[in-house]
């Protein structure tokens, strides 16, 4: 080849090669920079009153002098809204039968009037009003704590959504309509302006630092709180997969590379080995349930250890794969030095090869403890609960957790309110990100100092 045409290739290699790089990072970009925006407002947002006092109420935290002096200047901003309830509500009782209905049916489930929806997303919105009795879920005994969430349902409260048509031959159109216009002429209609204009110095709108996400047990499905217990098992699994998958992988990686040889029998299990690999993930959570709950018997149901071991059965073809490899990539001048000192073969491989394999073979697992960490599937059979606390450390044996995988599946689709926790979803899912970044940074120090060791 011409030494011209060589520099020409090169440099074609060289630019597809910073092209790719560039392509990778704006696609990480893309995909990571919502989750990373969306992610942060679980941790920093404005609180209103309702969340101080629900701090205090549920948590125990804040200053209950500080929260009583909000919650004082709050509700005096809102007496007008319940004088005005209240002017209504006698109003109404003097109205004609007829004229009556038209406001108010609360009786009518199926087709409530203009005030029992009012009065209904007011509740939403500021909480219990005054002679409503206590609510008995958490997520009813509060307004919105949340100011983004308070603008949202205020919007609602001033409008309401109707479909017009302009053109009888077309498809009705959805407009917001004030609903101020239905109230025209009455005691409450002041009421709308009102809360747009001291929205404010009703809800006390503050900025908060919400660390404590990380920490706090979630309250009422995820409405309050935090997400501790998730990310306490999503560790307990990982770190649990790696227990069991780490010494198997590496074991048997020893003897395929070092003991095995090359007999037909060998390549037939190299073949299964590389088709496990390729199993969907759904089919390691059957084989969970079915192999280590039902038939071995390791739990009672769905524990940490049953979800630990199925994890590490799904990454062990991973790890056998690249330690091979790197046991492998070892000079065999290595070995034959090792053995003219007269070193046997097994305090060979564990002394020289092994060792000088370690870069590769913790590479290998650093990769799967980030698939061990994100899996949803192979957990949900074997693990995962919705619901419920992080079990101790002496639990795990016998008692299933939740898990940052599942319970991101679960609040992002199966959750009543999935709008009204979005932070909490984002947040979830920002916080597996960092918890697998943790890892896979604690195992990359880890390699590194054991690679510089190496080198002496």
């Amino acid at each position: 080849m011409r030494l011209g045409t060589r520099k020409v290739l090169e440099k074609s290699f060289s630019g597809l090669g910073v092209f790719s790089i560039l392509i990778l990072t704006a696609a990480l970009l893309v995909i990571l920079g919502p989750i990373v925006v969306r992610g942060v407002r679980a941790f920093v947002f404005y609180e209103t009153v309702e969340r101080r006092q629900l701090m205090l109420e549920e948590f125990k935290r804040g200053s209950p002098s500080g929260v009583a002096s909000a919650v004082a200047a709050s509700e005096d901003a809102r007496q007008p809204i319940y004088d005005m309830i209240a002017a209504f509500k006698a109003e109404l009782e003097n109205m004609p039968a007829a004229k009556r209905r038209e406001y108010s049916r609360p009786r009518s489930k199926s087709n409530p009037g203009p005030f029992d929806l009012l009065m209904e997303d007011l509740r939403v919105l500021l909480g219990p009003l005054p002679g409503d009795e206590k609510p008995i879920l958490a997520r009813r005994q509060y307004g919105q704590t949340r100011w983004d969430r308070a603008q949202v349902k205020l919007r609602r409260v001033l409008y309401t959504e109707r479909y017009v048509y302009p053109d009888p031959t077309q498809m009705g159109k959805l407009v917001e309509v004030p609903r101020a216009t239905e109230f025209k002429g009455t005691a409450i209609e002041p009421l709308f302006g009102y809360l747009e204009d001291h929205a404010r110095e009703i809800f006390r709108p503050r900025l908060v630092i919400y660390w404590r996400f990380l920490f706090d047990k979630s309250k009422d499905a995820h409405f309050f709180g935090g997400i501790w217990p998730e990310m306490l098992g999503t560790i307990y699994l990982a770190v649990g997969a790696m227990l069991f998958g780490v010494p198997f992988g590496v074991i048997s990686a020893i003897y395929l590379a070092e003991y095995a040889g090359e007999g037909r029998l060998i390549g037939v299990l190299r073949s299964f080995i590389s088709t496990l690999a390729g199993v969907p993930s759904i089919v390691f959570g059957l084989f969970g349930l079915a192999f280590f709950i039902n038939t071995m018997h390791v739990s009672s149901s769905k524990s940490v250890l049953a979800g630990s071991l199925t994890l590490a059965v799904l990454i062990l073809p991973t790890i056998i794969r690249a330690s091979e490899e790197a046991i492998r990539a070892v000079p065999q001048t290595y070995r034959e030095a090792a053995l003219s000192c007269g070193a046997s073969r097994l305090r060979t491989t564990l002394t020289v090869v092994l060792p000088a394999a370690l870069p590769g073979v913790l590479t290998g697992i650093i990769i799967s403890m980030g698939r061990a960490a994100g899996e949803t599937a192979p957990i949900i059979f074997t693990a995962a609960v919705s619901v419920g606390h992080a079990p101790k450390l002496w639990e795990t044996l016998t008692h299933p957790t939740p898990a940052l995988p599942w319970n991101i599946y679960n609040v992002a689709t199966e959750h009543e309110a999935v709008e009204e926790i979005r932070h909490v979803q984002y947040g979830m899912v920002l916080t597996l990100i960092l918890v697998v970044l943790a890892l896979n940074v604690a195992a990359i120090l880890l390699r590194a100092r054991l690679s510089k060791k190496l080198k002496g």
